[in-house]
């Protein structure tokens, strides 16, 4: 085994050991917490009940009503409670509902995971306009490059919905957003590394049931998810598995490609795969937020802003590649 492929072996292996211990990421303990419920049930009790909590305009639109103001305000209460206890708590920041305790910013609950999923929107918005710009529109695979942008565009753009408020549809269309992006990634994986689009019979015929099969994997997830149950650890187990599956292919392709052409670009997938599982380990090791804004998986969304910036411009290298070789058999 190659050093390349040994440490390929010791990535995988270490993304299953982080998709076993994210199972357990979504307990919480400060909604279980006695005070915490207490704060909660006074808070409504002397406001909500009683009518006379009137909330901010931003914060109405923003879909805040006086129950959710009270349980932001008794996280925030209690959070402070226990970091000034004498001696100090050995867990003074504790998790709410399966998040920590954000401060809002003029009514979005985690503000910089919105600014950096607005990050990587703009980076596929920018990549889909490079390609458009560098890729002739005859280059059969520029369609499949463009229609990743767009899955890509809408998974960020609902993964910004999502952080900006967390309802139970807005966590499912992020969810199933991502899922999808994911799952186009896989799909268009083995299109570009066997190349079937090319206008064969056999070839054709592979893509038609490539086609057929993931969009019945992912009907079969959604559905699984939505009519049976929802569960976090298999979908995180899904997502990972798909993910593992395309950096596989695209490693592997990485490898060979780099060994024909002797040219540094044509190693940037498996860089780009490198880069990508480095920063998913920041939702291994998860933190209270600093400054009661910034958490690991926040930084999770700003650190995959490169890669994606990278990857278009890999496509673009290797579109450009394809096209210099056919003219030359031309």
């Amino acid at each position: 085994m190659s050093r390349i492929e040994a440490g390929s072996s010791r990535r995988i292996a270490f993304l299953f050991v982080v998709v076993s211990l994210l199972g357990f990421s979504y307990a919480s303990l400060g909604d279980r917490l006695p005070d915490f419920r207490e704060c909660v049930k006074v808070c409504v009790d002397e406001n909500c009940d009683s009518g006379r909590a009137t909330l901010p305009l931003h914060l109405r639109l923003m879909l805040w009503d006086c129950p959710s103001e009270c349980d932001y305000t008794c996280q925030h209460v209690i959070t402070d409670r226990r970091k000034a206890r004498d001696p100090p708590m050995i867990e003074p920041v504790v998790q709410y509902h399966g998040k920590w305790p954000f401060y809002r910013l003029m009514g979005i609950q985690e503000p910089f995971s919105v600014l950096f999923s607005l990050m990587n929107f703009l980076a596929h918005r920018e990549g889909m306009q490079r390609i458009r710009e560098s890729i002739p529109a005859r280059y059969a695979l520029r369609s499949y490059y463009l229609t990743f942008g767009y899955f890509g565009l809408a998974s960020w753009i609902f993964s910004m919905v999502f952080h900006t408020r967390d309802f139970n549809i807005t966590e499912k269309l992020d969810y199933f957003a991502a899922g999808a992006s994911v799952l186009y990634g896989l799909y268009f994986s083995p299109i570009r590394v066997f190349r079937l689009d090319k206008d064969t019979p056999t070839k054709q015929s592979i893509l038609r049931l490539w086609t057929i099969f993931c969009i019945l994997l992912y009907v079969a997830h959604v559905t699984y998810l939505t009519a049976w149950s929802w569960d976090y650890t298999y979908n995180m187990a899904a997502n990972v598995a798909v993910g593992v599956t395309s950096n596989l292919l695209w490693s592997w392709f990485s490898i060979t490609r780099y060994r024909k052409l002797k040219k540094t670009w044509a190693a940037w997938p498996g860089l780009i795969v490198a880069w990508i599982i480095m920063t998913m380990s920041l939702e291994l090791f998860d933190f209270p937020p600093i400054g009661g804004m910034i958490d690991a998986h926040s930084l999770w969304h700003l650190g995959t802003v490169f890669p994606t910036i990278w990857w278009y411009s890999f496509l673009i290298k290797d579109a450009q590649e394809d096209l210099s070789s056919q003219r030359l058999k031309a």
